[in-house]
């Protein structure tokens, strides 16, 4: 089942820059039993939101840790980029995104995604 078994702990370091204080991890809901985990030490800007959108979708919603690891999984991994956005989508739903906003957010990094992964398309 998927779930986030740590707490995120971050500490900023200027503008749209973050380190992640401590290790924390994210169980992908499929049958493999698969843990992601990103390091202490990794750098994120949450939500890649521009900035004339964070008064409706802040960069640190309810759906930051989704974003961490959706950081994390677009720039460690050799994961295909859709697998990556597909994580994304199953941890803002574990989170309680609600429906609409997930799926707005999920859209948005299918079409513009493309601009920020390093790796496998």
């Amino acid at each position: 089942m998927s779930s986030f078994t740590d707490p995120l702990v971050l500490v900023f370091l200027g503008p749209r820059r973050w380190r992640v204080y401590s290790a924390f991890s994210y169980y992908v809901g499929d049958e493999t039993g698969e843990r992601v985990v990103v390091p202490g030490g990794f750098e994120t800007d949450g939500a890649s939101i521009p900035r004339l959108l964070w008064w409706l979708y802040s960069p640190w919603g309810s759906y930051a840790k989704a974003a961490v690891i959706h950081d994390y999984l677009y720039r460690e991994t050799c994961r295909p980029r859709i697998e990556c956005d597909r994580i994304f989508l199953e941890a803002m739903a574990v989170l309680g995104v609600w429906w609409g906003r997930r799926h707005i957010i999920y859209r948005a990094v299918r079409m513009f995604g493309w601009l920020a992964r390093k790796g496998p398309k």
